[in-house]
């Protein structure tokens, strides 16, 4: 019985550090540049960045278009931009 607790515990530790291991936020090296994705955000009418970071496979970050502040995902590859809301915080 004792075995079985000390495999489980294992088991559930290397899930929980696998899991975090997984969810790495750093550009995968396929992904365009992150001074490439700001120049394509504005041209498409950003005119301020004041966030970009690598998130959950995609670029994610937050700056101003038209006057509002939005929050948006980038594609890492292509630039484009894939979701774009206004930011409520």
């Amino acid at each position: 019985m004792k075995i079985a607790s000390i495999a489980l515990s294992f088991a559930l530790t290397l899930g929980v550090t696998g899991g975090a291991l997984a969810g790495s936020d750093k550009p995968g090296a396929d992904w365009i540049p992150a001074d490439q994705v700001r120049q394509k955000l504005m041209d498409s009418g950003y005119t301020s960045i004041t966030e970009l970071e690598a998130d959950d496979g995609h670029w994610e970050g937050e700056g101003m278009k038209n006057g509002v502040k939005m929050e948006f995902h980038v594609d890492p590859k292509s630039g484009a931009i894939t979701k774009e809301k206004p930011d409520k915080d």
